[in-house]
């Protein structure tokens, strides 16, 4: 078995995952795409930083990856004869955080990242055995918290559960040093010459001091994202990388589309938040909301789509075709057919100091990272919906209890039977029927919740410092502009919802009547939770957007 680095006491199955052998047929079929070259001992043939453009198998010699880690460099893992380079970077030509040494002189394939994912897209035996591999080394250096990122942070700040969030989210391994529990923060602290009143910083690529940066400030910094050119039409915007943007993304790219994809956040949307879906076809077991996004994020890029995280869709311009997408810090893509998929957020109860407690205290989200700091609390989640209940059972399995609030007489009427049975069976969780959130109390954190029965009247206070808000759906159509037709309570109207005036008023000029999923301008789509008339299920979002694609090909041959 080779030297596995950092990586000791690899079982022989997982060993086999992480660093598989080809055969000489495979090999052979690889090299057809690339060139062979020699190397020497002590060649350096990537440095930490470098975009993910070269693949190498190794057919003679051995090449050592070292993880350039903020404390030290060290040998992650060899690389022999038969087996070769790269994780998940490798399909976003993101830059990695290792150096990649001749360890022993010999013989190398080497491989541009372009041709790549061609040899990925339509070799499946190959595109297989690599895909498996790149996937299963991302997860094992998470797992490891192997990275060039440190976070420095306090469960006091509201800006260090946005920046876990989005870190974690977007699948990028990060160490997390506490401000209040770890001991040498201080050394750490005085090496990068900030102090503790900075918090959140981030340390990037053991060289960039980031004091609160902005997601867009950290993607940036982590080269999430290549340069766009805005002379180039599009044949596909997706606008949101939920379920339905992915999908969208998947089916587009693989039927031979230029496809970018536009995110605020990360990958997943409001799904990606939940901690487990166990409905979805296809996954008896079930599956976390965060999972189900990489796959498909995995998925999109394997077929050439392009994204963009962190780049919010600024405004629609929609005074002519091709209609345009203006985004933050001014660039304006424009394409042949948009598909709208932004989505919907949770709203915001009307309580005074609401925005003071949020990320302190008051969350929108129950992942592994909220639910970290939940440990051995009670906890209250507010909301009758399948994600208020999946985050009700979720966080009963550490937290001391779980109470549900909910305004109405139960939760038969929003909630499927299987979460509810849970609920009820659980003596973790206390289901509170017509009962609503009256005020917040805490200082730099959430420390007392009030609520009061909306019946009788009666208020309770309780020593909480932990609420979950999952309550309704406000849609994120604010940047439209006024460019399309929407339902009364914001969502985008399509198809047969919409109505002669709406057309009119939208100056439609094609003599068919709009596609099913199409809005009131030709060639513009809305898909998933944005839409009006969504039935708000990771399935029929999924749906939607693979639908959607198969307009925009009817599109462009009307």
């Amino acid at each position: 078995m080779p030297e596995n680095g950092l990586f000791p006491q690899l079982s022989p199955e997982r060993h086999e995952q992480l660093f598989p052998r080809l055969t000489a047929a495979q090999i052979a079929r690889i090299a057809a795409e690339g060139r062979t070259r020699r190397v020497k001992t002590g060649e350096v043939l990537v440095q930490p930083g470098d975009p993910a453009r070269r693949f190498y198998v190794v057919t003679d010699g051995q090449l050592e990856v070292i993880g350039a880690f903020h404390r030290t460099e060290d040998v992650v893992a060899v690389v022999g004869p038969g087996q070769f380079t790269g994780e998940v970077n490798m399909l976003s030509g993101r830059p990695g955080f290792v150096r990649i040494r001749v360890r022993q002189g010999g013989e190398l394939v080497e491989l541009e990242q372009e041709r790549l994912l061609t040899l990925v897209q339509n070799v499946n035996e190959i595109g297989e055995i690599l895909l498996r591999a790149f996937i299963y080394r991302r997860l094992e250096i998470i797992a490891r918290g192997l990275s060039d990122v440190v976070l420095v942070g306090s469960s006091h700040s509201a800006g260090t559960l946005r920046i876990r969030e989005f870190l974690t989210r977007n699948g990028h391994p990060h160490e997390y040093v506490d401000l209040e529990r770890d001991s040498g923060v201080q050394e750490l602290l005085d090496r990068f010459h900030v102090n503790a009143g900075d918090v959140p910083i981030l340390i990037c690529r053991g060289t960039f001091v980031l004091r609160n940066p902005t997601n867009e400030q950290i993607a940036d910094c982590l080269g999430f994202n290549e340069p766009i050119d805005q002379s180039q039409i599009r044949d596909v915007v997706v606008v949101g990388a939920g379920p339905s943007g992915l999908a969208s993304a998947v089916y587009a790219a693989s039927e031979g589309l230029d496809v970018l994809v536009l995110e605020v956040s990360a990958p997943g949307g409001q799904a990606g938040s939940s901690s487990k879906i166990e409905n979805y076809l296809g996954f008896p077991m079930g599956i976390s909301g965060q999972e189900l996004a990489a796959r498909a994020y995995t998925q999109a890029q394997k077929f050439g789509a392009q994204m963009m995280i962190a780049k919010a869709a600024s405004h629609l311009a929609c005074d002519r075709a091709p209609y345009a997408i203006g985004i933050d810090g001014g660039a304006r893509i424009a394409a042949r057919a948009i598909i709208i998929a932004t989505g919907a957020q949770y709203r915001r109860l009307p309580l005074e100091n609401l925005s003071q407690f949020e990320g302190t205290g008051v969350y929108y989200g129950a992942t592994f990272v909220e639910a970290q700091w939940c440990v051995g609390c009670e906890v209250v989640v507010v909301g009758g919906g399948n994600s208020a209940g999946q985050a009700a059972i979720f966080l009963s399995q550490t937290a001391r209890h779980v109470h549900v609030l909910v305004r109405s007489d139960g939760l038969a009427a929003t909630m499927s039977r299987y979460l509810i049975r849970r609920i009820e069976e659980s003596p973790a969780i206390t289901l509170h029927t017509r009962t609503e959130i009256a005020a917040l109390q805490g200082a730099d954190h959430l420390e007392e919740i009030t609520w009061r029965n909306n019946q009788t009247g009666a208020t309770e206070n309780h020593a909480v410092r932990h609420l979950f808000l999952m309550t309704g759906a406000q849609p994120n159509t604010g940047w439209l502009n006024g460019c399309l037709a929407l339902d009364g309570k914001g969502f985008i109207k399509t198809g047969p919802d919409l109505t002669p005036e709406d057309l009119h008023a939208a100056h439609w000029t094609p003599a068919r009547t709009p596609f099913l999923l199409e809005t009131s301008l030709p060639g513009i789509f809305a898909v998933g939770d944005v839409r009006s008339g969504n039935v708000k299920r990771v399935a029929s979002a999924v749906g939607e957007g693979s639908v959607a694609v198969a307009f925009v090909h009817q599109l462009r041959h009307a």
